[in-house]
């Protein structure tokens, strides 16, 4: 296994190897400063790049991103009280008011040194599990896989806040979706409705950055101002330095390593990461504190104890991804997605014949931790500015990638129609409050959980199976966390909110659309699989089976939060056209932004790829920023001239041509 580390390391070290990894570490800092982006968001536009890169330089670059992003993001929760993302939340509580005291340099400090201790641990933590791991991999066969990774969605479901039903339900959709296409049993072709390309399935790329991309550039584009508030400036006390903030985090150097084990414990668990273990080590903190009173005044331990924690993740949340093929977390989701682009299989390949692969990841933790602290720490006065971005600039570009993204992977127009139909889906099912996550979870675990009951159905007997001790202690384990999530949802326990989304009427209205979508979705696919192969239409059919029940129980929590509004407003206000209608004047800018969204993609074999985007770019900025002349010019043509650099020249796109002008004379 030492051979393994050190080759690992020699993977990380080499070039380009180590020029990806630094490059993902920049571009993950400078996500994680601007709230509302972060990891996910760099993963989704980077995803594409590393098609044809080499296995290791890509998972680093995008490890690179990931581990940095819950550094920088402190920045916003401490300068503005704004949470740089899900993970920074109870950093707030805290480090905003020692900024207002004058000692953001310290809290800063002392948050960039934790979150690199933090962050180290996690991955020394993984090292330390593998030999474990590998015992435990080569004694699980195929029942056992397929148990787990109903445990995995389960969890997922289950920790979905105030909206479990909701996504066990998408974990079920998400399931059935990865059914098209060609099974792996059989030659015939399953829910592909005539249409070519759905022959091969839906394409994993365009349905992650659709799902999550748009909804996001929606609301960015629908607020309509800058990112932070321009006045929010503070003054600097005496003695505020970075440095003592160090000097802070070593004193209180038991504290981040109590919660950075806490973090990398939160982290191996399925579902959990980074949403709550802020909160939990927060709540930890307090809890073993003597002195309680300045909690929430500006203590320093109120920050060292959430970012040694959500830093620590990362480690614990690879641990189940690449062991079982069961992702810690929605991040952890994308990147499994990453490895199966790249040839990898989650489970015993990668602890025994791809243990390089697996070292060399956790090399690319610690050292993308360490290098990220120490920028942001020599970066700290001058990267706030970056919150300070108007949201206009960021729009037209990430659209850009996020279209070219999808392109790459399928160069057709049947790619982008998937990617804005995933948007629009998203974009719903974040207004109805129905977790996004559990889908995108269900559709990568598919393919693997299905060719895991085939291998089953042809091996061994039902007694065979049930009789294994792992099958039986993982179906216990299953049935505790069903029995947790059930009596959660029964009593009402869990409040938490996974989609933020406003509480309405017409927000039910669009739950109970989805719903009922979802069970004719169930419905017609049990009924279409009655005529294939037994093989083919075994995991079909036991998805739809259960998924019809789960869209009943998203319809029935639904009509219970139907009657508590209904008990509150008038008969008006709880008309369908009514609640519809305001729902829609209140989302009129984001359903704008929707619309100019898929106006640019209809624009494409109209006008021909590169004028589309280019001309959608400059309208943005005209019409939506309402910047000059000047400024529109030279952002499109940075835009055009990246187009040209990186897709045309490095990775001789094929853009789709116009239906009507002939671009060919300007040779792109």
């Amino acid at each position: 296994m030492f051979a393994e580390l050190v080759a690992g390391l020699g993977l990380i070290l080499q070039w380009p190897s180590v020029f990806y990894l630094l490059a993902g570490v920049v571009f993950g800092l400078f996500l994680g400063i601007i709230p509302g982006l972060g990891g996910i968001t760099g993963m989704i536009v980077l995803l594409p790049f590393t098609f044809g890169m080499e296995p290791a330089a890509a998972l680093a670059m995008l490890l690179g991103i990931l581990a940095v992003g819950q550094t920088s993001d402190t920045i916003a929760s401490v300068m503005l009280g704004i949470p740089g993302s899900v993970a920074a939340q109870a950093t707030i509580l805290d480090g905003h008011p020692m900024a207002k005291k004058g000692l953001a340099q310290t809290a800063l400090g002392a948050a960039f040194t934790v979150s690199a201790a933090g962050g180290v641990v996690g991955a020394l933590v993984l090292a330390a599990s593998l030999p474990i791991l590998i015992w435990l991999v080569l004694a699980f066969g195929s029942p056992e896989f397929f148990v787990l990774a109903i445990v995995g969605l389960f969890m997922v479901g289950a920790v979905s806040g105030n909206a479990i039903s909701k996504g066990v339900a998408a974990a079920a959709v998400g399931l059935l979706l990865s059914q098209v296409g060609y099974p792996v049993t059989s030659s015939t072709p399953r829910y592909w409705f005539g249409y070519d390309f759905l022959l091969d399935g839906l394409p994993l790329v365009p349905v992650v950055i659709g799902l999550f991309g748009i909804p996001e550039m929606m609301a960015l584009a629908g607020r309509g101002t800058s990112i932070a508030d321009t006045n929010a400036e503070v003054a600097r006390a005496q003695g505020d330095s970075i440095m003592a903030g160090v000097r802070e985090a070593i004193k209180h150097r038991w504290i981040a390593l109590r919660c950075s084990m806490l973090g990398t414990y939160i982290g191996i668990l399925p579902g959990l990461g980074a949403s709550v273990v802020d909160w939990l080590a927060y709540g930890h903190v307090v809890q073993t504190s003597k002195d309680k009173e300045n909690f929430g005044k500006g203590d320093i331990r109120g920050v060292i104890a959430p970012e040694s924690a959500n830093n620590a993740v990362l480690g614990g949340s690879l641990i189940p991804t690449i062991s079982f093929g069961i992702p810690g977390s929605g991040a952890m989701a994308i990147f499994l997605g990453a490895l199966t682009i790249h040839g990898f299989v989650p489970g015993r390949d990668m602890l025994t014949t791809h243990l390089d692969i697996t070292f060399s990841m956790i090399w690319a933790i610690i050292i993308a931790n360490i290098v990220g602290a120490l920028a942001m720490m020599a970066w700290s006065k001058q990267v706030t500015k970056a919150a300070y971005i108007d949201g206009h600039l960021i729009v037209p570009a990430v659209i850009t990638f996020l279209i070219m993204g999808a392109w790459l992977v399928s160069p057709a127009m049947s790619t982008l129609v998937i990617f804005l139909l995933f948007g629009v889906v998203g974009y719903l099912m974040k207004v109805a409050g129905w977790p996004r996550p559990p889908l995108l979870l269900g559709f990568v675990l598919g393919p693997v959980m299905e060719e895991a009951l085939t291998i089953t159905a042809q091996s061994s007997t039902f007694v065979d199976v049930i009789s294994r001790p792992t099958v039986i202690a993982l179906v216990l384990v299953l049935l505790v966390v069903g029995y947790l999530a059930i009596r959660s949802v029964w009593k009402n326990e869990n409040t938490t909110e996974i989609e933020a989304s406003r509480k309405s009427v017409a927000s039910i209205y669009i739950s109970v659309a989805l719903a009922l979508l979802a069970a004719v979705m169930f419905a017609y696919g049990f009924y279409a699989a009655r005529g294939w192969t037994f093989l083919s239409s075994l995991f079909p059919m036991v998805t739809c089976a259960v998924g019809v029940p789960l869209a009943l129980a998203v319809l029935w929590k639904d009509r219970k939060l139907y009657s508590e509004q209904a008990a509150a407003l008038s008969a008006r206000s709880l008309g369908v056209m009514h609640a519809v209608g305001e729902l829609f004047h209140e989302q009129k800018k984001e359903l704008a932004a929707l619309l100019t969204f898929a106006v640019a993609i209809i624009a494409i074999p109209i006008l021909g790829q590169v004028p589309a985007i280019l001309l959608f770019t400059a309208l943005y900025l005209v019409v939506w920023g309402r910047y000059r002349f000047v400024a529109v010019t030279l952002y499109t043509a940075a835009m055009a001239a990246l187009i040209y650099a990186l897709y045309h020249r490095m990775l001789h796109t094929p853009f789709e041509p116009s239906a009507f002008i002939d671009w060919s004379w300007f040779n792109l």
